[in-house]
């Protein structure tokens, strides 16, 4: 996932004209933990998303969302206000359920400071007002969201060591060097809450069980210019591999870039090259929200793994431009496996996740 950066307005005020330094990625940078499950504030933009899905006792299959965001505007350094805006922070939290036909969800905005909104340099420790998410010293994630809708309170613990992306987590996004970001991921948490739908006293309180997906991102890069938007999947296979792959698209919907890694059963990793992966579209839906059409059921090759995916629910939408300024489908999807032909059936499921679409709508702007 890439962030999604809505502040056009700030880094056009001549007000605040004196540009900030924006350190770039570069490679041979290691990262190192725990300094690095942190905010890196001096970058222009930065998130940390966690997907996953969930079982109720009852049965029932969830998805749930819950990413976010920190951004550095374009405002001078000089500026010696206490109330200017050095660092904002955004939250994008959703809830899949098919029961309600469509997407669920709420968004946030702030600034940093105050107590109010804050994301701490030393560890994962990020919140805005009573949203957070937050990584005990032994390593277990606190997730805690509470909308008009719908609540989780969800601990999320690794069972595996973290996925790093990349060379070194040195994570190319375009053919430039400096078109790229540092990206780790921590596949397989186990998530184990309580999830409330109804949003108030009477709402429906249940536990949860499930799997989910952590990733953590950083950069001061923007989007390449012959780029609109990009596909991206994290998938949790059931033999305990993992696979997070992206295709950043052109503006006549081909692959501009491409990456990922995958790890396989037995705890090896592998970097993808570009070469190595491509998204299918299989069967595309129109939302009525915004008219856009999203190809909401994909087929994905990556290196020798070929999946079909299948959406939990069809209306995954997210309308986020009261906050990150973009439009775009985040789904819960199954993985089938498939044959090494585009044309062949999905045979049997292999794992679940998440595929995220951007550009869909409008070329997305970081």
């Amino acid at each position: 996932m890439f962030l999604l950066w809505p502040l056009a307005a700030l880094t056009q005020n001549a007000a605040w004209a004196g540009m900030p330094q924006y350190p770039a990625v570069t490679s041979g940078q290691p990262l190192v933990f725990p300094r690095d499950y942190g905010a890196h504030s001096s970058y222009r933009n930065e998130w940390w998303y966690v997907t996953g899905w969930l079982q109720t006792d009852a049965g029932a299959s969830l998805g749930f969302e819950a990413t976010f965001f920190r951004s550095r505007p374009a405002l001078d350094d000089a500026n010696p206000s206490r109330f200017a805006p050095n660092q904002l922070l955004f939250a994008n939290v959703a809830l899949s359920d098919p029961r309600a036909a469509s997407l669920q969800h709420d968004q946030r905005v702030a600034r940093s400071g105050f107590g109010l909104s804050e994301a701490s340099e030393t560890d994962t420790a990020v919140h805005i007002d009573d949203w957070s998410l937050e990584r005990n010293t032994d390593g277990r994630y606190r997730l805690n969201v509470a909308t008009p809708g719908f609540a989780f309170a969800f601990t999320l613990a690794p069972t595996q060591a973290v996925l790093v992306n990349g060379a070194g987590g040195y994570s190319r996004k375009g053919p430039l060097p400096d078109e790229a970001s540092y990206y780790y991921s921590q596949p397989w948490l186990q998530v184990d809450g309580v999830l409330e739908r109804g949003g108030d006293s009477r709402g429906n309180r249940e536990h949860v069980r499930g799997q989910a997906w952590l990733d953590h991102e950083w950069s001061s890069a923007p989007l390449a210019d012959d780029a609109v938007g990009w596909d991206w999947i994290g998938i949790n296979f059931d033999d305990g591999g993992a696979l997070m792959a992206l295709q950043i698209r052109d503006k006549a919907g081909r692959k501009f870039w491409a990456g990922g890694t995958l790890r396989a059963a037995d705890g090896s990793t592998h970097a993808l090259s570009p070469d190595s992966i491509s998204f299918t579209p299989l069967r595309r839906w129109r939302s009525p929200h915004t008219g856009a059409e999203y190809p909401v059921a994909m087929r994905v090759d990556a290196q020798d793994r070929h999946l079909t995916l299948a959406p939990l629910m069809d209306d995954q939408e997210f309308d986020s431009r009261a906050t990150t300024g973009a439009v775009y489908w985040e789904g819960a999807v199954t993985a089938f496996e498939a044959g090494a032909s585009t044309a062949k059936p999905a045979a049997k499921p292999i794992g679940r996740g998440y595929l995220e679409l951007t550009g869909y709508v409008q070329r997305l702007e970081l």
